[in-house]
Formats: structure tokens, C-alpha cells, sequence
């Protein structure tokens, strides 16, 4: 006998995605199915078109070959990237974007990223149908790069005597490629999250970009090479393994800098921040404001709900700080339920003082109103009535160095707590021992 009824999703996970998303799924999937399809049949039948569909089989082949070479080091940053994820295999895709008709093209993402599926996505279990998705994206966008050079054909362009032109309609192809895919990829998190669709979500990080920038310039290199003498795409792969150890060594570094429960900087990784911050901030002529914020009466949400719910807390509030401040000024856990932030870019003097005044504030304010939903063995909770304590300081009167800042937020947030916690206390004066701000 069965347990029971099952989630219609149980088989198939794509089933419980938001209506707008599974849409969006389902035609991006249908278009470059159609694309794909009515590419190939469009290919005349002549020697051309065989030449290209060996073409195409041999971007396969080497793309299975990178896979092969760097399937380890890819499980593991599948384990550890936190976000967004490039694979690295942009230098084949985006070469037979360069070389092949768009059907073709289409074909090699689907040959490529099969074969990924299989090696290094399945393993570390991620859903088939997001990695279809994924795959129906590349395609997409390496049919666009595909359709703009095709025209002119990359012997044509290379061989082009105007180096401008020819340099620019690649960069073309670059960017149309990267867009198509990103817009797609940030429309999908959109629905699926609930976020707001903003630019900052389709341009993802900066670190990230660079690495698929320099990913897209060795696949112009390899389709040259393959122009001229194709075994000479085999000096590609050396390269792109040490891509990916230098990348997997970023990835390890960002993870030990973050706190596994909230998601935050940790200690020293927001110490070493806040010192760049400092520094910028006296070759700008800048101030910098330092918050410290404790969770208060944290205990009793552990004694009373235990530490499940109490990590919960902790992840809800985390989340409030970083809603709640510029993507530029860091946030860390400092130990226990206590946290730091650092704002960044403040105007000396009043201004910056009733600036950070007002941003601690609105933290608070927010944490007041959160409502933190938890799952327990015993039935649903909603934990409610939370408040922070916070301690500012800013450099000028409050003093210059991080340490000299940090002692002075201190002191306020003891302030804060002596005065019947859930306040705000700024800087020297409220640090003053006896004063309650």
C-alpha cells in the first residue's frame, strides 16, 4: 500500500515551479527546439554541410575531453559555488557559435552540455530540468552569436583587411552571446525567487564575467586555430585547466571567508574589508560609520525553541541587515548573535553622523518587524517580538583606526543595552561609562 496521496511534484519537480516560470521554461525550451530543428533542415546538402557536421562532432569531442580532464576539480566547485556558476565550456559553445551555422551550433551546446549533465551536475544533484533550462539558454545564445557572423563567416572576418570592423563585429558576438544567456538566467531566478528582475541580477559579479570574458576570448583563439590548423585547438585545454584550478582556489577562498549559518562575512574576512574600506575612505576624504548589533534576549529563543529555530533567527536577521544596507558595505557575523556592519562613502562631520544614525535605525526598525517562520519536528512556528541593540561609531571624534571604532561601537552598544536594549547609542558620548546616550 502507498503512504498516501503524493505532491504532484514528487515525480517531477518542474510541476510545483511558479506558473510564469514553468511558461518561460517551456518556451525557451520549444524555441530552441524549433531552432535547432529548422536549422538543420534549412543546411543545403553538399560537402559544406557534411565539413561543418564534422566540425561540429569535433567541438563535441574536445568538450568531452575538457570535461573528462576537469571532472574532479567541477565536482567540487559545484559543491562549493554559493551562487552563480560558469562551467568554462564557452570555449567550445561559443567557437562553434563562430564556426558553425546556427543549427549546428545549437547542436554542440546540446552534445556539451549532455555530456556535463552526466558527469558533473548529476552527481552533485542538481534538478534535470533546471540543467535543460540551462542548456536551452547556451543554445539560445550561441544560435544568436551564430546568426550575426554566420553572414560574413569567421574565415571572412579574420581574413578582413579592416582590422576595426572585424574586431567589432567579434565583440559583437561576444556581448549578444552573454546577454542572451544572462537575461534568461536572471529572468528565470526572478520568477522562481520572487525578486525583483533588476540589473544588478543580470550582471551578476564582476569576477564572474571576467572569467567568462577571458573563457570567450580563448574560444575566438580555438575557431581561428581551427581555421588554419585544427589540431592546434589541443593547445587550448592546458589553459583552461589552469582556468579552472585558479577559479576553484577563488571559490575555496570565498567559502572560508563566509559563515555557514547566515551567510555573512566572518570575522576576519570582515575585519580585512573594513580595513580597505578605511583606507579608501582617507584617500577619498570619506568617513566610515561602524555598527555593531547584538540579538537581544537571543538565549531565551534557544532554551525556549531550540538551536534549530534559534539558526533560523540568526539567517532571518542576517538577511534584514543585508536588505537593508548598499551591496557595498560589508556585514559580518562577529561571534554568537552578534553582528557588524560597515558603512562606507559618508560625508564627514553632521551629516555623516545623522546618516548612520538613520541607517541603524531603519536596521532595527526592520529587525522589530520580522516575523521568522520555522519548521519543527512538533509543527510550524512563528517566532516574532525580536529587537537588536546597535552601537555606531564614525571616523572623525569617534576616532580614525578600525580598532578605535569598533571600541567606541562597543561601548555604545552597552550603552544601548543599559538603557532597555532595542535602541541605537552614537558614538564617544554614548560610550562615556554611567552614560545611557
Amino acid at each position: 500500500m502507498t503512504g498516501g496521496p503524493r505532491r504532484r511534484g514528487a515525480r517531477w519537480p518542474a510541476l510545483d515551479l511558479p506558473r510564469p516560470m514553468l511558461l518561460v521554461l517551456l518556451t525557451v525550451e520549444l524555441l530552441t527546439a524549433g531552432l535547432v530543428v529548422g536549422g538543420l533542415a534549412a543546411l543545403p546538402a553538399d560537402r559544406s554541410t557534411g565539413l561543418a557536421a564534422l566540425g561540429a562532432l569535433g567541438l563535441i569531442a574536445l568538450g568531452v575531453v575538457h570535461t573528462e580532464l576537469a571532472t574532479g576539480i567541477e565536482r567540487v566547485r559545484r559543491r562549493v559555488a554559493h551562487a552563480s556558476y560558469f562551467d568554462l565550456s564557452s570555449v567550445w559553445t561559443f567557437a562553434g557559435a563562430l564556426l558553425l551555422p546556427p543549427g549546428l551550433a545549437g547542436v554542440v551546446v546540446i552534445g556539451i552540455y549532455g555530456h556535463l549533465w552526466w558527469r558533473v551536475w548529476r552527481p552533485a544533484g542538481a534538478g534535470l530540468y533546471r540543467h535543460v533550462y540551462t542548456t536551452a539558454t547556451v543554445a539560445l545564445a550561441a544560435i544568436a552569436a551564430s546568426t550575426l557572423i554566420a553572414p560574413h563567416g569567421l574565415e571572412v572576418v579574420a581574413g578582413s583587411g579592416d582590422v576595426l570592423p572585424a574586431v567589432g563585429l567579434l565583440l559583437l558576438a561576444m556581448a549578444v552571446y552573454v546577454v542572451v544567456n544572462q537575461l534568461l538566467v536572471a529572468l528565470a531566478l526572478a520568477l522562481t525567487t520572487g525578486r525583483r528582475f533588476a540589473l544588478r541580477g543580470v550582471l551578476g559579479e564582476w569576477d564572474d564575467h571576467i572569467l567568462e570574458g577571458a573563457t570567450l576570448c580563448l574560444a575566438v583563439l580555438a575557431a581561428l586555430a581551427a581555421l588554419r590548423q585544427p589540431l592546434l585547438m589541443l593547445l587550448v585545454l592546458p589553459p583552461l585547466l589552469v582556468l579552472h584550478r585558479a577559479v576553484l582556489i577563488r571559490q575555496l577562498e570565498e567559502r572560508a571567508n563566509t559563515d555557514a549559518k547566515t551567510g555573512l562575512l566572518t570575522a576576519s574576512a570582515w575585519r580585512g574589508r573594513a580595513h580597505r574600506a578605511l583606507a579608501r575612505g582617507r584617500r577619498r576624504r570619506d568617513a566610515v560609520a561602524v555598527l555593531i548589533l547584538d540579538l537581544d534576549h537571543f538565549k531565551s529563543v534557544n532554551d525556549g525553541y531550540g538551536h534549530l529555530a534559534g539558526d533560523e533567527v540568526l539567517t532571518a536577521v542576517a538577511r534584514t541587515l543585508t536588505s537593508q544596507v548598499r551591496e557595498v558595505d560589508p556585514v559580518g557575523r562577529f561571534g554568537g548573535e552578534e553582528f557588524v556592519v560597515l558603512l562606507a562613502g559618508l560625508p564627514r562631520g553632521a551629516e555623516g553622523r545623522t546618516l548612520a544614525h538613520a541607517a541603524a535605525e531603519r536596521i532595527r526598525r526592520a529587525v522589530r518587524g520580522l516575523t521568522v517562520d520555522v519548521d519543527l519536528p512538533g509543527g510550524p512556528l512563528t517566532i516574532t517580538d525580536l529587537s537588536v541593540s546597535v552601537g555606531v561609531a564614525i571616523t572623525g571624534e569617534d576616532g580614525e583606526s578600525l580598532e578605535e571604532l569598533m571600541q567606541v561601537a562597543d561601548y555604545a552598544l552597552y550603552a544601548a543595552k543599559r538603557a532597555g536594549r532595542n535602541r541605537v547609542r552614537l558614538g564617544r558620548a554614548a560610550a562615556e561609562p554611567g552614560s545611557d546616550g
